[in-house]
């Protein structure tokens, strides 16, 4: 016997919203597993790779009798094979096992950085910056393109920012425990700036230990997910314009290719570089510029605390806005003008002190919540799983050869104003608005030429097959804006 419709309609509103439940627990379960340990894992990769800055103001420079060129060397080296090897890394990681991957060079990296504090001259510092960036350069760009295996377009963002908001973390809590830890001076013949880097790095290694039984690896084969909750996971993806999710993809060097000649990826790149440099700059220089503000070291490593703390309020502000309106071009625009606001503070030359100190945190502000935005952008806009993870790492790796220059630019000659470093951060900032604001537009017309069928030529069947072959170009994917 057949159901009233009244009844009907309450079954169908019963399903709804235990299909709604069963959504919303799944997402909650994944969060969980990935988002709290994948973040601590980002706040002791920033912090290896940015505590050079807190030595530097605690007699790194005497102590190896560097001269300021060979420091600045020291930060340069890192981003040659931290460039490089990021596109292979991510070919590396879906190919292999994330939970094998991540952790392997999370050891290496937790090694080159407790290395550093033994070191005893400019030599051996520059080779362990060097091993540090081959190490950490699978990570950050790894962990962007894993995210989007995981979530759809719109719940993206937030995570991401999550993520990204361990760096601004680092930054604070770094300033905070390299003032601690620099009381150790003299502990076993080693100069306080030495633990530094053996504390930090011993704990990047226990932790590393522990992630090959903790990061679970990709949504068809997780094991800490039911078989229905990854078929649910999987479905859910393909359901949000990601036809290439659950499916097995051969890799072939035309991904990588096909990668490069995109429009986006280019775009992409010049919109990363201007905003990487600058924050790059801004990181590794930050308690140098309050130092010379006129602060003990002690203090302007406590100084770095507060502009990261307004940094990652506002990054994870800017993610959960991005991701409930879809318009990731428009906060883009808006963070980045208010990281110029934080730079022209400080290029003015009658600025005081406090001015300048105000404008770091208007540069936090606007640089952190823009870069994680960006990466949210690439994630939501290429399709295809090593399209989209190599596109990611392009661009990303891109960006980060960028502190090849950020390294440079804030020269102690400079001190104490840094004009130049402000300057030229305050440039390509300028270059990443110009970036940003012709991705908006171009995406928002690409998409109403598919509302108007124009792009219905590169279809014949309307296949699963035809979509996970065109991708992004398929007319019915749509771009976010």
């Amino acid at each position: 016997m057949s159901l009233p419709e009244s009844n009907k309609g309450d079954n169908d509103v019963r399903d709804l919203a235990a299909d709604d439940m069963d959504d919303r627990a799944l997402l909650w379960k994944i969060d969980l597993r990935l988002i709290p340990y994948l973040s601590l894992l980002y706040l002791l990769s920033f912090l290896d790779r940015s505590n050079v800055g807190n030595a530097k103001i605690q007699g790194l420079v005497t102590d190896l009798k560097m001269t300021d060129q060979q420091y600045l060397w020291t930060l340069t080296a890192f981003f040659f094979p931290y460039a490089l090897f990021e596109v292979p890394s991510n070919i590396l990681l879906k190919k292999l096992r994330p939970s094998i991957w991540i952790p392997s060079i999370m050891l290496a990296w937790g090694t080159c950085t407790t290395l550093m504090g033994m070191v005893t001259n400019f030599e051996g510092l520059l080779t362990a910056r060097l091993f540090l960036g081959v190490a950490e350069a699978g990570f950050a760009p790894g962990v962007a393109y894993y995210f989007s295996c995981w979530y759809r377009k719109r719940e993206y963002g937030i995570r991401y920012a999550i993520f990204l908001s361990a760096a601004t973390i680092s930054g604070a809590f770094g300033g905070l425990l390299a003032a601690a830890i620099a009381k150790m001076d003299g502990v076993g013949d080693r100069p306080g700036w030495a633990w530094i880097f053996i504390l930090e790095g011993l704990a990047t290694v226990l932790v590393a230990f522990a992630s090959f039984w903790i990061i679970p690896d990709f949504p068809d084969t997780a094991n800490f997910l039911t078989p229905k909750e990854r078929a649910l996971t999987i479905s859910r993806l393909q359901a949000d314009d990601q036809h290439s999710a659950g499916r097995f993809e051969a890799f072939k060097f035309k991904h990588v290719w096909i990668a490069l000649k995109d429009w986006k990826t280019l775009v992409l790149m010049v919109t990363t570089m201007g905003i990487d440099l600058a924050l790059y700059a801004y990181a590794l220089n930050l308690p140098s510029i309050i130092k010379q503000l006129g602060f003990s070291s002690t203090r302007a490593q406590l100084l770095t605390v507060p502009p990261y703390v307004l940094g990652c309020i506002v990054t994870l502000t800017v993610g959960y806005a991005a991701d409930r309106t879809g318009k990731r071009g428009f906060f883009n625009v808006l963070s980045l003008l208010i990281a110029m606001v934080g730079f022209v503070m400080n290029v003015v030359p009658s600025s005081g002190p406090a001015v300048r100190y105000a404008g770091m945190f208007f540069a936090a502000a606007g640089m952190y919540p823009a870069i994680g935005n960006t990466i949210a952008w690439i994630a939501n806009n290429f399709e295809g799983s090593y399209k989209r993870g190599i596109a990611m790492a392009i661009a990303i790796s891109w960006g980060n050869l960028q502190g090849v220059v950020s390294s440079n630019i804030y020269r102690a000659k400079d001190a104490p104003h840094y004009l130049t470093g402000h300057a030229v951060s305050l440039a390509v900032l300028g270059l990443a608005l110009i970036g940003t604001v012709f991705l908006w537009v171009r995406l928002g017309t690409e998409n109403r030429k598919r509302e108007r069928g124009e792009r219905n030529y590169r279809i014949k069947t309307g296949t699963d097959e035809e979509k996970l072959a065109l991708g992004d170009l398929h007319p019915d994917f749509r771009y976010t804006t």
